[in-house]
């Protein structure tokens, strides 16, 4: 069977990744650690050929940050919105700015999402 989460040949990138976090991934990084919302999330995990900002797998939730370069990816980031939903795996996506400027409505919308899946 094909293996399809956090494939080795992705390894070096997702450490590469987490090594290098934005701001804003800081930032919510130390809101969804260590089930502080009462779900285990991964961060840089991959799914296929994805690498995710932060991933429940128990929930099959993705969260994803997105900066001023997705303005101009919006057809990559729909066939990867695709291929997760294909694989039942519900992706909420923020703007950074969104996170710098109110990351409790930010934290809001996840629980919301987590308690509806």
């Amino acid at each position: 069977m094909k293996r399809i989460n956090n494939s080795p040949l992705l390894k070096e990138r997702r450490i590469e990744l987490r090594k290098n976090q934005t701001p804003e991934e800081k930032i919510l990084w130390e809101r969804l650690r260590q089930n502080q919302l009462g779900f285990k999330f991964k961060r840089q995990h991959s799914v296929g050929p994805y690498i995710l900002d932060f991933y429940c797998s128990e929930k099959k939730l993705a969260i994803e940050l997105d900066g001023s370069h997705h303005v101009e990816n919006k057809e990559y980031d729909a066939e990867r919105s695709d291929y997760l939903s294909a694989l039942d795996i519900k992706t909420l996506r923020f703007w950074n700015s969104e996170v710098s400027a109110n990351i409790e409505i930010v934290i809001k919308r996840i629980v919301r999402e987590l308690i509806t899946l």
